[in-house]
């Protein structure tokens, strides 16, 4: 095998479901004006980040001086089948909600019932990378990217071969559908490249016409403005009145784009069993967050991207969520 076969393999065998490698050289235009356009519309919302840094964020090569390839890799998150005596007791929970008598929950987006995604993909990348020394020898320099970093990810990772952008404006592979999550190595080692997947969903809207607030527009644009996972996870402030009963039940995050996908209905589940997962975070009791002091939010969610939100917002989304259930069940 070549060396970029061996780093590939050896991805795998670290628990990645997918591996790619393409250089590292600057967004093509297309690409370049589809996010230029993007920010001119406002639809960036608050997150000013994204204005920053834009020369890096579209070009590998200005993250990493000299850098030749990045090596793209991603991790299939769709949540393992819950056991039957769960799945019965969340179904009573349901239909028992409506009779007045259980706690309102709220629900969290089925990234964040794992372990947090950032320190769990850099672990697994730092091992890559010591793989990468140990059989192309050293002096070589990485950079080690997980969605923090100012970078095109999706782009790069389509670039890549691992999927596609689809119309949810998610990375989609055509076997393990849109719930994957990514990380980069930027690295001065000049590697062969992957050539980009053809498929796309042009003929398909069910995405759109799944997202509860129109922030997956009908021209293709999306607008954060409106998206419940941008609202509820990142957002400063208070949520506009006319956003805030459309937010329903959902305390952390919203699916609805990713679970109408097709390519989604017979992916596999993650089989990694290294990443922890969380058969209880799928619905979170909403008064029982409103009690938790800043103490025991850190240490029940140290291991959790909802720590990353912080309790204040937390606690906002479980008012909106306790309000809409209460509505919506009397």
């Amino acid at each position: 095998m070549s060396l970029a076969q061996d780093i590939k393999q050896k991805a795998i065998e670290l628990g990645f479901d997918l591996a790619g490698i393409t250089d590292a050289s600057a967004l093509d235009n297309e690409q370049f004006k589809l996010f230029t356009d993007w920010l001119a519309f406002g639809y960036a919302a608050r997150m000013d980040y994204m204005r920053e840094n834009l020369d890096k964020r579209t070009s590998p090569a200005k993250l990493l001086e000299n850098a030749q390839s990045v090596i793209c890799l991603g991790l299939n998150y769709k949540p393992p089948r819950r056991p039957p005596s769960l799945r019965a007791s969340q179904s009573d929970a349901r239909q028992s909600h409506f009779r007045h008598e259980t706690t309102p929950t709220g629900r969290v987006a089925n990234y964040a019932q794992y372990e947090d995604y950032h320190f769990f993909i850099k672990k697994q990348l730092r091992k890559l990378t010591d793989f990468i020394s140990s059989v192309a020898g050293e002096g070589l320099q990485f950079k080690i990217c997980v969605d923090s970093a100012p970078l095109a990810e999706r782009a790069l990772a389509a670039r890549a071969g691992l999927g596609f952008i689809g119309k949810n404006h998610m990375l989609i592979n055509p076997t393990l559908g849109p719930q994957i999550l990514l990380g980069e190595i930027i690295t001065t080692l000049m590697l062969q490249t992957d050539e980009p997947i053809t498929n796309d969903c042009s003929s398909c809207n069910k995405c759109i016409d799944a997202c509860p607030t129109g922030a997956l527009r009908a021209d293709g644009q999306f607008d954060a403005n409106k998206c419940i996972s941008y609202l509820t996870i990142e957002h400063k402030g208070e949520i506009p009145a006319a956003l805030t009963g459309k937010i329903g039940d959902r305390l952390f995050g919203c699916d609805e784009c990713v679970l109408a996908c097709p390519y989604q209905q017979d992916a596999p589940v993650c089989k990694n069993k290294q990443f922890k997962f969380y058969n209880d975070r799928a619905r979170l009791d909403l008064r029982r967050i409103l009690n938790l002091t800043q103490e025991k939010f850190e240490a029940e969610f140290a291991d959790s991207t909802i720590k990353r939100s912080g309790l204040d917002r937390v606690k906002t989304n479980a008012r909106i969520c306790l309000t809409n259930v209460t509505c919506s069940s009397i």
